[in-house]
């Protein structure tokens, strides 16, 4: 398999954790991000000061000539992708439905669910046996909101998982006889800035209290486990929807 990854959403924290990860571990990391330069940059020298690549590309991946222009860039400049993970995502905002504009829910779809679509068919175009190329693995970043509907504040986000859900297993049927295998990651809450940003900032405290393991995710929990789905250790696993979300 060839040995670059491309990151949707490098630069959030569950972003950073994979390109640096993937780094570490001697991937050549191509990754994209919207608004913040400095950070790219950051992260860029990060992942170089393991001795490989990194490419960091400014795209809207809710945009299908963006996606098209990042994948010809990042196979011009790196080669072959062998691992596509869709990691961009946005919660949207806490609100009931009755109060949910129709921009942001058009905004919460077309990141989670069309940017994962567009970003999927430009890799199927590329790792496709049938294009010519060499195969590979596409990892979808779900989360435990798919199953819990997250009324009364998320509904809109975690219909848009479980959207990507669906995706998760129509692709790895279509796509696994063109050597392509498809899978998800199902994230419970993650530390992360996004919940100070765009959500609640007291969840990730409440979900710590709760869970039976005493704590919430971190980024690196939820990489570790997108690392072994892409690897050729779990060159059987195909259409799974991996839970990461500490049995809560």
């Amino acid at each position: 398999m060839d040995k670059t990854v491309l990151i949707t959403g490098g630069t959030g924290g569950i972003g950073a954790a994979l390109c640096t990860l993937f780094a570490s571990r001697g991937y050549d990391v191509a990754f994209c991000f919207q608004r913040d330069r400095a950070r790219a940059d950051e992260l860029v020298q990060a992942c170089v000061a393991h001795g490989v690549k990194c490419l960091a590309h400014r795209c809207d991946i809710a945009d299908p000539k963006q996606v098209a222009g990042l994948f010809d860039g990042v196979q011009a400049q790196l080669g072959e992708i062998g691992v596509l993970v869709n990691n961009a995502g946005i919660i949207g905002g806490a609100s009931k439905l009755v109060d949910l504009d129709p921009q942001q829910l058009s905004n919460v779809f077309d990141i989670n669910l069309f940017g994962a679509v567009y970003c999927s068919q430009q890799a199927a175009r590329r790792m496709g046996r049938s294009f010519g190329g060499s195969g590979g693995t596409i990892i979808n970043i779900s989360s435990i909101a798919a199953l819990l509907g997250s009324p009364n504040e998320y509904v809109h986000y975690a219909a848009s998982k479980g959207a990507l859900d669906s995706l998760t297993v129509g692709l790895a049927k279509e796509l696994g006889p063109d050597g392509i295998r498809v899978n998800a990651v199902r994230a419970g809450t993650v530390d992360t800035p996004i919940h100070q940003t765009q959500g609640n900032p007291n969840r990730p405290a409440m979900v710590a209290q709760n869970s039976p393991l005493g704590r919430m995710a971190t980024p690196d929990d939820i990489a570790e486990a997108v690392w072994w789905l892409a690897q050729p250790e779990a060159s059987y696993v195909n259409g799974a929807i991996l839970p990461v979300h500490g049995g809560g």
